[in-house]
């Protein structure tokens, strides 16, 4: 299993700056947001290759302010152009996959709504992801969405297409499940996965080891489902400095992935 790194966690005020960080504390991938000119999909590609850094997924960024589960056809058409757009940087840069928030349930928007309604604009993407090979992955939030393992499998599964995949956040799950179950569940539909510590019993955020995550049994989870692709940390870590962060993220994933 490979380490990476979300983008905007490294240290540095440029893309060269923060590939080179990313190889200077040992992450082997980083996950990008989506860029909007060929350009900057060129430049992160370039700076990525340099330091021997693979850029494996993009992070959507159109999903919060317009989510594919609203009741206006115009913020859901915006989300649909920001999934193009997500697609068109995978496609530059080598990415495999497009994390993607689902769906939002909120007043006026109902569980049910949600499923129907986002379900209906992610089939619209299906042909072009396909046709590049990228994967849209749905990821688990505190969006008051897709909110037990059989959900989450149910709402894959109903696409019918290798397409439309899992992406996995063992911390995200803590507040409302146990890792280790959902992993199981999920299975093979894991396309990718972030990594960030929780404290069940405080209900806070911290430091990957010091929460309440049974790590030895999720890496056992994803070892019994095959899952062998990255892991992504997704979280400030611990430390008074930036660079003391870093290393505490990094070392903390070592720790975490020998463990498989």
């Amino acid at each position: 299993m490979r380490k990476g790194i979300y983008y905007s966690l490294l240290p540095g005020d440029t893309p060269e700056d923060k590939f080179v960080a990313a190889k200077k504390f040992g992450f082997a991938c980083v996950e990008i947001p989506t860029l909007d000119t060929d350009a900057d999909r060129k430049r992160f590609l370039e700076a990525a290759q340099a330091n021997g850094v693979k850029i494996p997924s993009v992070m959507n960024q159109a999903h919060w302010a317009a989510p594919m589960s609203d009741p206006d056809a115009s913020v859901r058409a915006k989300s649909i152009e920001g999934m193009y757009k997500s697609l068109d940087t995978a496609t530059a840069v080598g990415a495999d996959t497009v994390l993607l928030v689902p769906a939002v349930v909120k007043p006026g928007v109902t569980y049910e709504r949600a499923w129907e309604v986002s379900q209906n604009e992610i089939s619209k993407l299906i042909p072009a992801y396909a046709e590049k090979s990228v994967y849209i992955a749905c990821e688990n939030v505190w969006n008051k969405f897709l909110l037990s393992p059989t959900d989450f499998v149910d709402y894959i599964d109903e696409f019918d297409s290798n397409w439309v995949a899992a992406y996995f956040d063992v911390g995200n799950i803590v507040h409302y499940g146990i890792p280790e179950q959902w992993i199981s569940s999920l299975g093979y539909r894991i396309k990718k996965v972030h990594v960030k510590g929780y404290n069940g019993d405080k209900k806070e955020w911290c430091s990957l080891l010091a929460g309440t995550i049974d790590w030895a049994a999720v890496m056992a989870a994803f070892k019994a489902t095959g899952y062998n692709d990255v892991m992504t940390g997704e979280l400030q870590g611990s430390g008074d400095t930036h660079e003391a962060r870093m290393v505490n993220i990094s070392t903390d994933m070592d720790k975490i992935l020998a463990m498989a």
